[in-house]
């Protein structure tokens, strides 16, 4: 078996073909404070985005890949690394899939099992990192389940409305299981 490739979904690199749904989720509003989003996406910008999608991880800090049902190919959502760290062997992730549909449904768990085992395998990684919002108990249920260990909370950090909630940090160290 391959890297990016499980059961029930796959990862795989940002295609052009991708234009229309990352659209769709780039200005879906309901996701906007996870991705520190406040105004539309234009498909010109985000088609400029996909024509450099291929560049570097080392180069660009970062890394976009789609969550694809294994079956069809339909893409479910994207991970997300994020201020990749080389020196200090250390990058933050990101998850989303799309519809509620397709929630609860292991794709997200798989697909944060197979981008964990390509940051410690092929990136040489120590530690990967995610940044969850306090009331997000999905979330943190999922990056629990797959080992990830609270470490720090930043107070008031999100601003919703007119008050503010924690955002906790939880870290999956290497060697730690």
């Amino acid at each position: 078996m391959k890297t990016l490739e499980g059961t029930k979904i796959s990862l795989r690199a940002l295609e052009l073909s991708d234009l229309d749904f990352l659209y769709l989720l780039e200005n879906d509003e309901t996701v906007w404070e996870v991705s520190n989003t406040t105004t539309p996406y234009s498909k010109y910008v985000l088609k400029q985005y996909l024509e450099n999608a291929h560049r570097d991880i080392y180069e660009v800090k970062q890394l976009r890949l789609v969550i694809c049902e294994a079956d069809t190919d339909r893409p479910l959502g994207f991970t997300d690394f994020y201020d990749f760290e080389p020196k200090h062997r250390r990058v933050g992730l990101g998850i989303v899939v799309f519809s509620e549909v397709d929630r609860e449904k292991g794709y997200a768990s798989e697909a944060i099992s197979l981008i964990l085992n390509y940051a410690f395998t092929h990136l040489n990684l120590h530690q990967v990192y995610a940044n969850i919002s306090e009331d997000n108990s999905s979330s943190i249920r999922l990056f629990e389940k797959q080992g990830f260990v609270r470490s720090g909370v930043k107070r008031d950090w999100i601003s919703r409305g007119s008050e503010f909630i924690d955002e906790l940090i939880y870290q999956k160290i290497q060697d730690e299981s």
